[in-house]
């Protein structure tokens, strides 16, 4: 009796952070026009929900499971890309930061830090 409380627990703990991620992706999708994501598996942490707006805003949320993941963007009701390839990932627009964290100093680019 004790582990089917302890299930019950767990699983109203999961579905309230689903509800809260489903919340923070509608957020991310009225304010950039619209949105898309794809959940990528990121091991013990969880899974990293990948958000691109219509307008080529991007931004992630961690879940901590990969079905509290797909539970919250079911719940948002973006479309979900098995992949973050091709004709979405052509969306997301990135500016001087990004390229400056991420591939400045590779390029020649200032230092970061």
């Amino acid at each position: 009796m004790a582990d089917t409380q302890v299930d019950e627990k767990q699983a109203a703990k999961a579905e309230r952070r689903a509800d809260k991620l489903a919340r923070q992706i509608g957020s991310f999708a009225k304010e950039h026009g619209g949105a898309e994501g794809q959940i990528a598996y990121i091991g013990q942490r969880g899974a990293r929900i990948v958000l691109v707006g219509e307008d080529g805003g991007w931004g992630d949320l961690v879940a901590p499971s990969h079905a509290v993941a797909r539970s919250a963007v079911e719940k948002s009701g973006i479309t979900v890309h098995e992949d973050f390839d091709g004709e979405f990932a052509a969306k997301v627009k990135t500016g001087p930061y990004e390229w400056t964290r991420m591939a400045g100093i590779q390029l020649g680019g200032p230092k970061n830090g």
